[in-house]
Formats: structure tokens, sequence, C-alpha cells
């Protein structure tokens, strides 16, 4: 399963690493590939729930949103 989030207020590398040590804390999550050029984190695991990836990036201080 993949889930692609748009990701708002990343402005360096530091943030990048932010983000993915977030998600990639959350159950379930297998990988996450953020990408600062493109504001985007591209999520893949197993009963991933898009509410839940969203909530752990907004507690770490950032926006997000499901890509679509």
């Amino acid at each position: 399963m993949q889930i692609d989030l748009e990701i708002g207020g990343m402005i360096c590398g530091g943030c990048v690493r932010s983000v993915t040590r977030v998600l990639e804390a959350v159950p379930g999550v297998k990988a996450a590939d953020v990408e600062l050029e493109k504001a985007r984190a591209r999520i893949e695991g197993e009963a991933l729930d898009a509410a839940t990836l969203i909530a752990a990036v907004e507690d770490a201080g950032f926006d997000a949103r499901q890509a679509g």
C-alpha cells in the first residue's frame, strides 16, 4: 500500500529528516521517501491510514494533506 502526502513548511534537509523520522515511527510504515523540492512524501507500508500520517506530520509542526 502507498500513500502520497503534500508537506508544507519544509525549508531544509533537517526538515526532511524530521518528517521522515516522524512518518517512519507510525505503525505499519515500512518506508517514507520525503522530497524537499517537491514538498511531498511517499509512504509505503501495510494498513496505512492517511489521517494518522497527516496527524503525525502536523504534530511535528508541518502542514500535510493527502496528495490527489
